[in-house]
């Protein structure tokens, strides 16, 4: 395979390095998947095994789009993937060796959050509003690779000398419901590491070439998962931009990139600074911006699309006025250019910002969607019918078992559950079987008393179960889905509520079709791993962009993507750069980092809009331009001082 043609001097270099340690600093809009496909194309052609090559990204759709390239170009399956995904897969090989079954259920926000409510339930004087800090603390502490009893109580706020305590407990919990959480994924391959050579050893022989996208957003334990697995070989290749370095606040260490020829000496180092992107004016602007913060590699995007238009500035007098100025270009773009919806964005710097543009959509009938909403997976009758299906797979997760034992309602209590899980765990036996025991009327030690219609209730719950499972032997998992909704009487529950019912019917309807799709698409169509590919899925992996509808999001949710028209929006101290990072440089820093990856989403059309006074924190305040617009040389900007009347 030639690719002299198709990619650029700098590209090509970074292609052809076979061995050793290599650092491609990837401008915006640079070719950056192109060169990771490329490179691994190459690596085969030159007699490298498929099965020794493992590419790392951090969204499915990313990994999903590489996998595809990998194949059109070379015939072959090369294992790429995320990192939790590849995290997933080594526990399901090894995670017996920490104590848990390979059958592990993995839990998301919603069964974090129920279990760590449990946990305060049993410490006196904790409060169930504390929950989500409690796992933010124990999110962080394991991204930092810190198990609770590694944490120095000395260095801890007396106020949060208890906080290891919860963590051991919750760890605990998890373990006792054989589950692991998301953070788990990254967090226990590394105590695998640590803890198992001979494990390790085994990895490292068997993916002897690593190719990372995003590499400026690892954190500690993605970092650590990728040292220990090329301590060996070195035959490493990180594709990634400090510039973009904005996930700080779920550990991401802009550290790890710009130390990586400290990390690794005599890595070569590739700039890939031709974007292919955006115009000139944008580029030359965003350039500007950046060139501000300190941390960074010292680089210059170009590109030979033409200077394009200038970026236009607009100053509104309030937050309404911007959102009609905005749903006014849209409107123009559209008619007259007839740039599809989908191909144009606002971005803002938080959530709650969305309303008034939501609000002036809304009126002036202009399709949108939020992108980031919330997820097809964490529907209601979505977990409820997942939480069957991980019942019909794990005979321990209470999570599940809490959560469709009422389904419909048997008149179980939330007492009565808690005396069923303490009651297994003393008497050390799963769940479901302490159930079965219960109901049976056997001779255990510590049994739970059940009123006639309790005992009956929970009888058939459990024989719909077992029912569930036996069906699960022999049929198909689509199949298998659509007898769980059938068999569980879900439907009949779903009717308490007529009004949503309709809607919530066909999610399930889609639920059915994503089992079918999925099982032709894998070659062992388990339980298992359908389960575990939706507790991967994250909201971005879902955005549907087939739809010609505006895109309102964050800027963090926009990074990775491109739009003919973006409108950057909410230029205002305080609010962008955030208040958070007033006093904070290095916060400041990731801010203007924000700040360009946003002005680099642009491909021909960028507006940079501010307030004079705005509905902020709950109340009317005056307003400061963004520090960031006045780093945009002059030459690069056209301001906008009318706002013209919307007419369909």
């Amino acid at each position: 395979m030639s690719t002299k043609s198709s990619l650029n001097n700098p590209q090509q270099e970074a292609v052809e390095l076979i061995y050793g340690p290599l650092l491609v600093l990837a401008g915006a809009g640079s070719g950056k998947t192109r060169v990771i496909t490329y490179r691994i194309a190459h690596l085969l052609n030159h007699g490298v095994q498929a099965s020794s090559i493992l590419g790392l990204t951090f969204t499915n759709k990313a990994a999903g789009e590489m996998k595809e390239r990998v194949q059109g170009l070379t015939n072959q399956d090369v294992l790429i993937c995320t990192f939790h995904s590849l995290g997933a897969r080594i526990l399901r090989e090894s995670i017996h060796l920490l104590g848990y079954s390979r059958n592990f259920t993995i839990y998301d926000q919603q069964d974090t959050e129920k279990l760590m409510k449990l946990c305060i339930a049993e410490i006196e004087g904790m409060q169930q509003g504390d929950a989500g800090v409690f796992l933010q603390y124990i999110s962080s502490s394991k991204n930092a690779l810190l198990a609770p009893d590694a944490i120095d109580l000395d260095e801890l706020e007396e106020s949060d000398k208890h906080l290891p305590g919860i963590y051991a407990l919750y760890q605990a919990k998890l373990l006792e419901c054989n589950a692991v959480d998301f953070d788990d994924l990254l967090y226990l391959p590394v105590r695998l590491f640590r803890e198992h050579p001979a494990v390790l050893a085994h990895y490292q022989k068997k993916w002897s070439f690593l190719l990372i996208d995003e590499y400026q957003d690892t954190n500690a334990a993605q970092y650590a998962i990728v040292r220990y697995l090329v301590s060996e070989h070195k035959n490493l290749c990180v594709v990634g931009d400090p510039d973009q370095s904005i996930y700080s606040w779920r550990g991401a260490n802009v550290n790890n990139i710009l130390g990586f020829e400290k990390d690794y000496p005599g890595a070569k180092v590739v700039y890939l600074e031709q974007s292919y992107r955006s115009r000139t004016n944008i580029l030359e602007a965003s350039n500007a911006v950046i060139s501000y913060n300190q941390g960074r590699y010292e680089k210059g995007l170009w590109s030979d699309r033409g200077p394009g238009e200038k970026i236009k500035h607009f100053t509104a007098d309030t937050d309404r006025e911007e959102a009609r100025f905005i749903a006014e270009k849209v409107f123009f773009y559209h008619h007259k250019y007839n740039i599809p919806l989908r191909q144009m964005a606002i971005f803002y710097r938080t959530n709650a910002q969305s309303r008034s543009f939501e609000d002036a959509f809304l009126f002036h009938k202009i399709p949108y969607v939020i992108v980031g909403g919330v997820s097809f997976y964490q529907r209601r009758e979505i977990k409820d019918i997942l939480a069957f299906l991980r019942l019909i797979h794990s005979d321990v997760d209470l999570i599940s078992f809490t959560r469709t034992i009422n389904i419909p309602k048997r008149g179980i209590g939330e007492t009565t559950i808690d005396k069923i899980r303490n009651g297994a765990t003393l008497e050390e036996r799963p769940l479901f079987d302490y159930c079965l025991d219960i109901i049976s009327d056997r001779a255990i030690k510590h049994p739970v008393k059940l009123s006639k219609k309790q005992k009956e209730a929970l009888s058939s719950y459990l024989t719909i179960i077992n029912r569930l499972r036996g069906i699960s032997q022999s049929s198909s998992l689509s199949d298998l889905v659509k007898i769980t909704i059938e068999e569980s009487g879900y439907l009949d529950y779903l009717q308490t509520d007529m009004e949503t019912y309709q809607d919530r019917k066909e999610n399930l309807n889609s639920l059915v079709s994503k089992a079918a799709e999925w099982e032709c698409s894998v070659d062992d169509p388990t339980l298992e791993g359908f389960l575990e590919e939706l507790s991967l899925k994250s909201t971005l992996d879902e955005a549907e962009t087939t739809e010609d509808k505006v895109n309102l999001m964050t800027i963090h949710n926009g990074k990775g993507l491109e739009f003919d028209v973006v409108f950057l929006v909410g230029m205002e101290e305080d609010l962008f750069p955030h208040a958070n990072s007033r006093d904070n440089p290095q916060a400041l820093e990731e801010e203007r980092r924000l700040c360009y990856v946003g002005m680099t989403r642009a491909k021909d059309h960028l507006y940079i809009c501010d307030v004079r006074q705005r509905f902020l924190w709950g109340t009317i305040r005056n307003q400061r331009p963004s520090r960031f617009l006045r780093e945009i040389p002059p030459e690069f900007i056209e301001k906008i001082r009318r706002l013209t009347k919307l007419s369909w």
